[in-house]
């Protein structure tokens, strides 16, 4: 186990070294730069000199490979960077949106595993009845409304209908204000909760009916067993690894697919961060937040890999 541990956490840091190419090679695609961004159409009045010497200033002017490096070594050594824009270094920039974001995945994270194994286990011991069919209406609705149309909406309906927008009083802390906290981050953790738990639904659904349908179940209800019993220890139990699965899935896709969500719900997260340093060509942040967000999802899928050894010991060997 521990040397399978250790050949994942490898197969991480190569995973996050190819990442890390990515975003920086994808950022320099795009067009313009931190002068260009700051100045706009200004810097079309510079001279050579000036924007040499600006480009040295914000450290676009260096080869891409030593800017590569130097921001990978930093970043190893937990420096993040300064930001372009702000000129505030990264890790005081990220540390209170990383917060909102965990905040937000976290609440969303457990609505969606209530919803997905909730209406699936419904669903797979009762087929084809009402629970069942109101489930499948739920996935169905999860599964083929995006996100962003459903917080549009929710957003629209809450506002027009009730008067009622949380966010509009600024965003608080949960140790700040607990009960406005709550009502702040509950109904955009409810829309990113229904893609999640319809994805969730379909999988336990059909992994306990696979289940039900073995021969030590049959005869677990031949010897007597209790519907509890039945239900909880021999099915749920035995179908846990696919929805495991699911939810690392979900969940590693969660920590990126805030982005949209906060924007609407006007949450100051990592996803708000990343857009406006996107549009200011603020390098430096764009890196840091995006290596988060890849850092997070490598690292669920770590320890749902280490779980399975832990649920099913016949991995354990692998």
């Amino acid at each position: 186990m521990l040397l399978g541990i250790v050949r994942r956490m490898l197969s991480m840091a190569l995973t996050l070294f190819g990442v890390s190419v990515v975003i920086f090679v994808v950022l320099r695609l795009l067009p313009g730069n931190a002068v260009t961004a700051s100045l706009g159409v200004s810097a079309g009045l510079l001279t050579h000199a000036q924007l040499a010497a600006l480009n040295h200033f914000y450290g676009v002017g260096q080869p891409a490979i030593e800017q590569f490096f130097s921001w990978l070594g930093s970043t190893l050594s937990g420096n993040l960077g300064v930001s372009l824009a702000s000129r505030e270094p990264v890790s005081t920039l990220v540390g209170q949106p990383l917060l909102v974001t965990l905040e937000l995945a976290a609440v969303a994270m457990v609505l969606g595993v209530l919803i997905g194994v909730g209406f699936g286990m419904v669903g797979a011991i009762r087929p084809g009845r009402w629970p069942d069919d109101v489930g499948q209406g739920v996935s169905v609705v999860g599964l083929a409304i995006p996100s962003f149309v459903i917080g549009t909406g929710l957003v629209t309906f809450l506002s027009s209908t009730f008067h009622y927008f949380p966010s509009s009083q600024g965003y608080v802390s949960f140790l700040q204000d607990p009960w406005l906290n709550l009502q702040q981050i509950f109904f955009p953790a409810l829309t990113l909760s229904l893609g999640i738990g319809a994805a969730i639904m379909r999988t336990t659904r059909a992994a306990v009916l696979e289940v039900s349908g073995l021969n030590f179940t049959r005869t677990a209800r031949g010897k007597g067993v209790s519907t509890q019993a039945l239900v909880w220890r021999h099915l749920f139990l035995n179908a846990l690894v696919p929805i495991v699965t699911m939810s690392g899935i979900q969940l590693g896709y969660l920590l990126g697919g805030t982005v949209i969500v906060e924007q609407i719900f006007v949450l100051p997260g990592l996803g708000r961060l990343l857009v406006s340093s996107i549009n200011n060509r603020d390098f430096p942040v764009v890196q840091s937040v995006t290596l988060i967000f890849a850092t997070g999802f490598v690292v669920v899928n770590m320890l749902v890999d280490v779980l399975y050894t832990i649920i099913d010991p016949r991995t354990r060997s692998r």
